[in-house]
């Protein structure tokens, strides 16, 4: 456990800037102040305002409720579909395995981004079709993963024993499956929930994520790109609220597998 306390820490942190965020913001995030347009840090608007007097400050407190509740959302949801959608091809026999993991390959052979602007924009603008379309990219690698582990544990003895027994299907999935595919998993979704992050920013970038006034970091940095020559800090303070906090789980996400590699190697 000791080894976990730095991932600990990290989840602690995006998990209440998620959640109390928008009660340490000092000034709303949709109020315009006109006269205060484009102010730099200081007094009032500790990190300046934007093109139309909004707090910056406040914007990227309240964004993280949606970038990173988002992106929490999008990757479990992945994570859900994924290890059921791998389970199915495991257990499933030859037949289930081979067209299962052919739409998985079809799926694996579009680039995620590309796919979700695709997808997003067919759909139109807006956090339905976000979460959709970055959904709808990001169960595969769940799915390849659980199918090889499930694979693996076929041939078990106590796989053997339990359907020899009599076991259902499903009861076999929960007690003999799910409890070898959490810890990898678990590290997949860390890769993911980083992912996520970056393709929600994006997506909201291009116009087509979350829509104003709502505050996103993807959104601000649409907002400020006519901005960047005389104002830079406007782009600079989104993006890296999204560097951050992805390089902040992605240590997080490295660290856990190290953790529970060193944790499975045999004496």
């Amino acid at each position: 456990m000791r080894d976990l306390w730095p991932v600990l820490c990290v989840a602690a942190v995006l998990a209440a800037l998620a959640v109390f965020g928008p009660f340490l913001a000092p000034n709303s995030p949709i109020a315009i102040d006109i006269p205060n347009r484009l102010a730099p840090p200081g007094g009032q608007y500790p990190l300046g305002t934007d093109a139309m007097g909004r707090c910056i400050l406040s914007r990227l407190l309240y964004g993280a409720r949606w970038s990173l509740g988002l992106a929490f959302l999008v990757s479990t949801i992945g994570l859900l579909a994924g290890s059921l959608v791998g389970l199915l091809a495991a257990m499933g026999g030859r037949t289930a395995d081979w067209g299962v993991m052919r739409v998985t390959d079809i799926f694996l052979a579009f680039p995620d981004l590309v796919a979700a602007v695709v997808i997003a924009g067919v759909l139109g603008a807006g956090t339905g079709s976000l979460i959709f379309a970055l959904t709808v990219t990001g169960w595969m690698r769940y799915a390849r993963v659980a199918r090889g582990i499930g694979l693996g544990l076929e041939t078990r003895g106590h796989v053997v024993q339990a359907r020899l027994a009599g076991l259902s299907a499903p009861a076999i999935a929960r007690w003999h499956y799910l409890p070898a595919l959490v810890p990898s998993l678990t590290v997949v979704w860390t890769g993911m929930l980083a992912r996520a992050i970056l393709g929600i920013s994006a997506l909201g970038f291009l116009g087509f994520g979350v829509q104003p006034p709502t505050s996103e970091w993807g959104t601000m940095l649409l907002d400020a790109r006519v901005h960047i020559r005389s104002t830079p800090l406007q782009m600079i303070w989104p993006g890296m609220a999204v560097v951050l906090s992805v390089l902040a789980i992605n240590i997080a996400g490295d660290m856990l597998r190290d953790a529970l590699t060193e944790k499975e190697a045999p004496a």
